[in-house]
């Protein structure tokens, strides 16, 4: 009997659990990577998300080579084809994958027909496993973050003193919201020149035919980013040395030119196994501890709070709902997704820098991605399922997990309140407050009405009016939908106007 393991390109991790249990025989178990083309090409993937991918992909297939794994790497148009050569090459009787995190995957796996048994071993990339979510959400009616996250730091002993929150309080997110006013001080982030396994990588997305759509899209120059686990471990120290201590004051804030601010740029290294979120964690905790006199806490609790709490709870929803669920459309918004959303071109000097970042870097942070990206296409009635797939071609951190869920969930509120607690709608006096955007718009951010107002303002209050009754239903909506009220009939349907005209300008746009 020959087990082989097959190492999918989001599981680079040498203690994940398909290679773990077969590491007694490590000399003799038989390990396949694939790059697969047609896999590629499911979504318009942005060029540098897919040089991360395989970069990191060949890296690791080296460093198990160099610890005495027999590693096959393999480059082909599906996974079908060499797999069934390795199986036949190493007479291989059964295989061993780490049960993928994306449920697309599992059916893509279960779909090969291969002629062996596939055992799934325990996906062991979070914190929380599959089944302890399971068990934490059964019989609750509702599935809150915050209980979540509390009973996490209760249960992994993180910040915490006895079974009492370090601090006196679980939450310090109202310290955490300031505007960018003033001249701001901003930390460089860490970025790597690609080495040759990386440029080849890079020169091959470049020159291949089957990216050439993409290349209109994206940009590949300059890629920065690292690929394996050392960089990666790189990338948290500097975090934790230079950014944590002042993360949290400013982590909402946007500001024109800065495509990182105080941000970790650690989601690419998470979601592709590089590093453990349980690591991440404990290293920032044992900062504080060691620099508790100078360091204020509501820093450290609000980045532990994105790992532990959301990061974590967003993969356990993505688990614990069905199917389905990427099928939600709770409003019936049925808008195509504008092209700018690709192109960055919009006088909306809000979109136009947060898109023409993602073009740059593949990334944008969240509140750049809630409350700009999100929100316009929530108020302007996009289809989530659109919005989502672009997110999930956009992102250099991009999965089915985390789209779904933080697409779909929290920033359409097309689940109707499964995991936010009110649509994370706003008008441009939002952006205006925690960016420094409307400055330089062509719109004015202070109108609603007239034919200068902002399109986030007449949107908003279009969403409300074309909702109200959905919304007036959800607690967190009563205040806002007293302010629609005061809104006087005949400015309301030049609202309406406004924003039908710009979805029929919009649509003439596309088909001229």
């Amino acid at each position: 009997m020959t087990i082989g393991v097959w190492v999918l390109g989001d599981q680079l991790w040498a203690e994940q659990s398909a290679l773990q249990s077969c590491v007694h025989l490590y000399h003799q178990t038989p390990v396949i990577l694939i790059e697969s083309l047609s896999h590629a090409l499911q979504r318009p993937y942005h060029l540098q998300k897919l040089v991360l991918v395989w970069s990191a992909m060949r890296h690791f297939a080296i460093e198990l080579r160099c610890v005495g794994w027999p590693v096959t790497y393999a480059q082909a148009s599906d996974f079908r084809t060499p797999l069934l050569e390795w199986i036949k090459q190493y007479k291989i009787t059964e295989l061993r994958v780490m049960t993928p995190t994306d449920r697309p995957f599992i059916d893509l796996i279960q779909n090969l027909n291969l002629p062996i048994g596939v055992q799934f071993t325990p996906n062991n990339r979070f914190i929380w496993s599959d089944k302890e979510f399971r068990q934490w959400a059964a019989g609750r009616k509702r599935l809150l973050m915050e209980d979540f996250y509390r009973q996490g730091r209760q249960r992994f002993n993180i910040l915490m003193e006895g079974n009492q929150p370090v601090g006196g309080q679980w939450n310090f997110d109202k310290q955490n919201r300031k505007p960018p006013k003033g001249k701001l001080t901003l930390p460089e982030a860490l970025w790597f020149e690609p080495d040759s396994i990386t440029q080849d990588v890079i020169n091959f997305v470049k020159q291949s035919e089957a990216f050439k759509n993409n290349q209109s899209y994206w940009r590949i120059e300059s890629f920065l980013w690292g690929v394996t686990r050392q960089q990666a471990l790189q990338v948290l120290k500097f975090f934790v040395e230079t950014r944590l201590s002042a993360f949290g004051p400013y982590q909402d804030a946007m500001v024109t030119g800065e495509q990182t601010m105080w941000h970790a740029m650690l989601s690419p290294y998470l979601n592709l196994g590089l590093l453990h979120p349980l690591e991440v964690v404990q290293k920032a905790e044992q900062a504080y501890l060691e620099n508790q006199q100078q360091w204020e806490l509501n820093s450290i609790e609000g980045f532990i709070r994105q790992v532990l709490g959301w990061r974590e709870y967003m993969h356990g929803v993505y688990v614990y709902f069905q199917q389905d669920y990427s099928e939600n459309n709770w409003f019936n918004h049925t808008h195509p997704l504008p092209a700018f959303y690709w192109t960055g071109e919009t006088k909306m000097n809000c979109l136009h820098q947060i898109l023409t970042q993602v073009k740059q870097i593949a990334y944008a942070h969240h509140i750049q991605r809630l409350m700009v990206l999100n929100n316009f296409a929530l108020i302007a009635g996009i289809s989530p399922q659109e919005l989502e797939n672009w997110f999930h071609a956009a992102f250099i951190d991009g999965y089915d997990w985390v789209m779904q869920t933080n697409v779909l969930g929290m920033g359409q509120f097309a689940d109707g309140g499964m995991i936010a607690s009110k649509p994370y709608a706003a008008s441009a006096n939002y952006i205006n407050n925690m960016s420094d955007y409307c400055k330089n718009c062509t719109y004015n951010h202070r109108e609603r009405s007239t034919d200068n107002a902002c399109p986030f303002n007449f949107f908003y209050w279009d969403f409300l009016a074309r909702h109200y009754n959905q919304l007036k239903n959800q607690p967190r909506m009563t205040q806002i939908l007293r302010n629609l009220e005061r809104i006087s009939p005949e400015e309301l349907q030049t609202i309406r106007l406004l924003a039908d005209n710009w979805h029929n300008n919009y649509t003439a746009h596309c088909q001229s």
